[in-house]
């Protein structure tokens, strides 16, 4: 469990893909205990599991699955992802639970600035329309966020400052694709429902 609060970022350095799986390794500040191999870091969202830790150099395997899942199917080395250790028992949940399992990707349509706030557009595939609530938690690149506006096309998040400088959020660009993991309680209140 995550809870999308950022501190840390990483930059991608080595990429190995292979026919249905991919080794990522990323040069990150994130402060991790020597025995810390096996242990899961969000990275943009996803939940990765920790393979080989040399200095700084933190290397991941990267399933099909998740490549298909997230942004990682575009990855290019110099990229910078937002890096989370996984939450210990009594820690404070500044942000909400994320599980690190992206759902899928959006794609940005367009980025406002008002004063210092920027206000994105992102567009997902029609059948999550269903997950997103104005007003409610959303997952994007790892970051916990909220939906300010829902469209019939697109919904709205706004950044604040403190969040653009501590996360890759300030690098987007129109058509770039961000992770996304919709509110955990919400799917499974869908679910239970249907």
């Amino acid at each position: 469990m995550f809870n999308g609060i950022i501190k840390s970022t990483g930059t991608i350095k080595n990429i190995k893909k292979r026919k249905k799986s991919m080794m990522l390794s990323i040069y990150s500040n994130l402060k991790l205990k020597k025995n810390s191999l096996g242990d899961s870091i969000s990275c943009d969202g996803v939940c990765l599991t920790l393979t080989s830790k040399k200095n700084k150099m933190l290397t991941f395997y990267l399933s099909d699955e998740t490549i298909k899942r997230s942004n990682f199917s575009q990855i290019k080395i110099g990229k910078i992802v937002n890096m989370e250790k996984s939450l210990k028992y009594g820690e404070i949940v500044s942000g909400h639970y994320t599980q690190g399992h992206v759902d899928t990707v959006g794609k940005i349509l367009n980025i406002k600035i008002l004063d210092k706030t920027w206000i994105i557009q992102i567009k997902t595939p029609k059948q999550f329309n269903k997950y997103i609530v104005e007003k409610a938690s959303i997952h994007i690149n790892g970051v916990s966020l909220t939906v300010s506006k829902k469209k019939s096309k697109f919904f709205e998040i706004n950044i604040i400052p403190h969040t653009l400088k501590l996360t890759n959020l300030k690098n987007l660009k129109i058509n770039d694709l961000v992770n996304i993991e919709f509110d955990i309680f919400g799917k499974y209140l869908h679910e239970i429902n249907n």
